[in-house]
């Protein structure tokens, strides 16, 4: 409920699950049937960097303005969006102006004045419905979608410190109301010990098709401080695993400082 979004808006992460999702949302777009798009952790929908805690904290020179400047080729569709969509899109804003007349949205979130802003954001807008309520219960009342196809993209604050064991179980959820959902699940990395311990609970919890994408900026050692992030994604797209290493190499060249341990992975936790 303290989050604020626009502290981060436009950093390395939202970078990287920017770009992803444009791929993800563009793959199962390959199929003419209508879609949801499902964001659980909306957050305001958009977020201007020049002014107030974007202004403050300065992580988006570090993110996107170093995307601006001729993009490499596999994130010039996501820069380009960023360019026309004026002040910086959070997911749904994105996602947004990615759907086909056949496709909806909806959007979810708790905190008073980020809900408040994104109802303005999408004020009349016939494809996107607003919610007022709780990420984890929407899961189970939003789902299953009538359009049978659903892209679900989960994004806490991880604030608390149960995160990845509720993360964990709203997936579980999630899968098992709509088994053939794309799940795609945004977890910070700082050291690496959370999330193999999450990774391991996937494992073992019975889903199937599970891919782990990864950048890090420098190796995973301290707890204090933000050091990657990964994108976990069930039920991923044809060509997923194939294409994802060209978007994070793309984003470590620009990103990337040459600090120790800075890499990517793309990792398939759970087969088929």
């Amino acid at each position: 409920m303290n989050y604020r979004h626009a502290f981060h808006a436009g950093n390395f992460a939202d970078c990287m699950k920017h770009a992803l999702l444009v791929w993800l949302l563009h793959a199962m777009q390959r199929k003419p049937a209508g879609l949801l798009v499902l964001d659980t952790h909306a957050g305001a929908g958009r977020y201007d960097l020049s002014a107030g805690p974007a202004e403050r904290t300065g992580e988006w020179r570090a993110g996107i303005a170093r995307l601006l400047d001729h993009p490499p080729a596999p994130l010039v569709e996501y820069v380009r969006l960023v360019e026309s969509l004026g002040l910086y899109p959070g997911s749904p804003v994105l996602l947004r102006a990615l759907l086909r007349p056949q496709d909806r949205m909806a959007c979810c979130e708790l905190h008073p004045e980020e809900h408040a802003a994104l109802r303005r954001a999408f004020a009349r807008d016939h494809q996107v419905a607003v919610h007022h309520r709780d990420a984890w219960e929407a899961l189970g009342a939003l789902l299953p979608a009538p359009e049978k196809r659903a892209l679900v993209l989960i994004d806490p604050p991880y604030e608390a410190t149960d995160e990845f064991e509720r993360l964990a179980a709203g997936l579980r959820t999630a899968l098992r109301r709509m088994p053939n959902a794309v799940v795609a699940a945004w977890y910070p990395i700082k050291h690496r010990a959370p999330v193999r311990a999450f990774h391991i609970a996937l494992r073992e919890c019975g889903l199937r098709d599970v891919v782990a994408a990864e950048l890090w900026l420098r190796a995973p050692l301290d707890a204090a401080r933000l050091n990657g992030c990964g994108l976990l994604v069930v039920n991923p797209p044809f060509g997923f695993v194939t294409e994802t290493p060209s978007i994070l190499d793309a984003l470590l060249g620009r990103l990337g400082a040459g600090e120790e341990g800075e890499g990517i992975g793309v990792e398939r936790l759970v087969d088929e």
